[in-house]
């Protein structure tokens, strides 16, 4: 019996012996055809990715070395579900609005396909998907760390400083096959805004209705005129369904003969939709609420993947406090340890003197400040207008100086040949109720001379469509943000501050810390309720990025 219970046991150790020496043997083959693949000639290299080529040579040669050419994503001839998880992250990678098919799909579906058909992949076959997959994670993980496109490859100008780190996407490739843990390497790697996971949120539902939409024809809803409430039109209905769609409004029961009323339901839902597009919530179903509910799954897909994009080229801010402009928008943000204390509508560059996207430092703020007319507005607005017109300059309170400072009588020059490349003065506007700047203006230095100010034209902010500056960014509120600027300054008392803003010297007051201003353009963006936030491309830059997006990768 004693026999038997050994002769047993030899069995099945001699089994596990043999199998843990096949499967040592099969590793060895794969790693056998990593090596050559890595070490031999180059032509053969490239005949073997002919196919589907590589973009990360450099980095994969570093990768399968230190490892010593074994296989990461596979084991005993079989892949692992780091492997499996992979794929089904690069099929999904449209959720970050990025191309599946820059990360070898294509390629990758068909050797797992040829595997979850029950054919065995070859150690050669499996060395190049253990290529595949090494180069798409790297490809992807430095996409979702920094971007696809670089800023500098579009006409429009984005200065915002880039991330000053390294994305260590080798060290989170060796990690994530390690450690079992390739989502959560990856994904480490999105931007740290709590607002990227929402719009991948965003996106994923637009897909998925792009998907139930599929095939049938994006109906444009387009009445003659606009519609009030109470009133009835035959597109109500169309109208009420679009709003359920995009969970504007909820289903409700509707009594006979009523489905062509605009009731006080659907007003609610109107207005909300009105409120996340960026538009008056007046509830009257105008030109731009028809044109806002007429946008597509598919166009707000493009919307959110662009806007994605410009997140990815941020740096990842560790700053408690700093000024946010959204130029499209039209708002300025003040933000410390998360909270906005400060939110104000703003006025921004017209379509052809467009604000600049950059960033800067914010050191000092002046009340009651003087206005130098820079060039641009001084040829083609300020000269026009006193050879049009002898008493402009007095009416405006704006006096001609030397480079010197000295005063130029108006009346000694001869307007008839002055132009904006001969004009050899500057001209300055004092402190006022009238001054362009309003009565404070906040400095953060750059070479755009673009600055943060008040400005008299106060009705200017009720209007929709607020890109009327010719460059710097007005903003509603500035008396509220100079006294939560100030506000570690004793001496600033509410009284000294209204003094100084009526006064009729310039005042120069440093602040006690530099405050980053990050002045940026996103057209989307999901809020903190996760709702969609949707605004129109004033500065028509979303089909210049998308079509950017949408090239396909070329090899790095």
């Amino acid at each position: 019996m004693k026999k038997a219970k050994w002769y047993f046991f030899l069995f099945w150790f001699g089994l596990m012996l043999c199998l843990s020496i096949n499967a040592f043997s099969q590793n060895q083959l794969v790693s056998g055809q990593i090596r050559t693949l890595i070490e031999g000639d180059s032509t053969y290299f490239n005949i073997a990715f002919d196919q589907y080529p590589l973009h990360s040579r450099t980095a994969l040669i570093s990768f399968y070395t230190e490892r010593s050419f074994i296989p990461g994503w596979s084991e005993n001839q079989q892949l692992t579900c780091n492997a499996l998880e992979l794929r089904h992250l690069i099929q999904n990678a449209s959720f970050d609005g990025l191309l599946p098919e820059d990360y070898h799909l294509e390629g990758l579906n068909s050797f797992f396909e040829k595997y979850f058909s029950g054919i065995p992949l070859t150690p050669f076959e499996l060395a190049k998907v253990d290529f595949l997959l090494s180069d798409a994670f790297i490809l992807y993980a430095n996409h979702i760390f920094g971007g696809k496109v670089h800023p500098e490859h579009l006409h429009n100008t984005w200065e915002i400083l880039q991330k000053g780190n390294e994305p260590k996407v080798i060290e989170k490739l060796y990690l994530a096959v390690s450690e079992n843990n390739v989502k959560k390497q990856l994904f480490s790697l999105q931007p740290k805004f709590a607002i990227y996971p929402r719009m991948r949120q965003s996106m994923k539902k637009y897909l998925e209705l792009e998907k139930l939409i599929s095939g049938k024809n994006w109906q444009k809803i387009s009445p003659k005129e606009s519609i009030e409430p109470l009133q009835e039109n035959e597109l109500i209905p169309s109208i009420r369904k679009r709003l359920q769609l995009w969970k504007d409004l909820k289903p409700y029961p509707l009594s006979s003969g009523e489905e062509n009323i605009f009731d006080s339901l659907m007003l609610q839902g109107v207005r909300t939709f009105q409120e996340r597009n960026g538009l008056h919530p007046d509830g009257v179903l105008g030109k731009a609420t028809i044109e806002a509910l007429n946008k597509s799954p598919q166009e707000l897909i493009k919307q959110v993947s662009v806007n994605m994009e410009r997140l990815r080229w941020l740096p990842d801010t560790t700053v408690q406090e700093f000024i946010l402009v959204n130029i499209a928008n039209y708002s300025l943000d003040y933000i410390n340890k998360k909270d906005t204390l400060l939110h104000s509508n703003a006025i921004v560059g017209k379509t052809y003197r467009k604000t600049p996207v950059f960033n800067g430092t914010m050191s000092y703020l002046v009340f009651s400040p003087t206005w130098t007319v820079p060039p641009t507005i001084l040829k083609n607005d300020v000269i026009p207008a006193v050879k049009e017109n002898p008493n402009y300059l007095q009416s405006k309170n704006m006096r001609i100086l030397d480079f010197s400072g000295k005063e130029i009588s108006p009346s000694s020059i001869n307007w008839r040949t002055v132009n904006g490349d001969n004009f050899k003065y500057m001209v300055r506007q004092d402190p006022g109720p009238s001054n362009a700047l309003g009565r404070v203006k906040f400095m953060f230095p750059n070479k755009h001379n673009v600055y943060i100010h008040d400005t008299p034209s106060r009705s200017l902010f009720s209007k929709e469509d607020r890109a009327l500056s010719s460059g710097c960014i007005r903003i509603e509120r500035p008396v509220d943000l100079a006294k939560l600027l100030l506000s570690d300054q004793e001496k600033w008392t509410d009284d000294l501050i209204k003094e100084a803003l009526s006064d009729n010297k310039e005042r120069t007051v440093s602040l006690t810390r530099k405050i980053p201003v990050i002045i940026l353009y996103l057209t989307f963006w999901t809020d903190s309720r996760k709702k969609e936030q949707v605004r129109k491309d004033i500065y028509e830059r979303d089909d210049e990025l998308y079509k950017l997006m949408r090239k396909p990768i070329t090899n790095q």
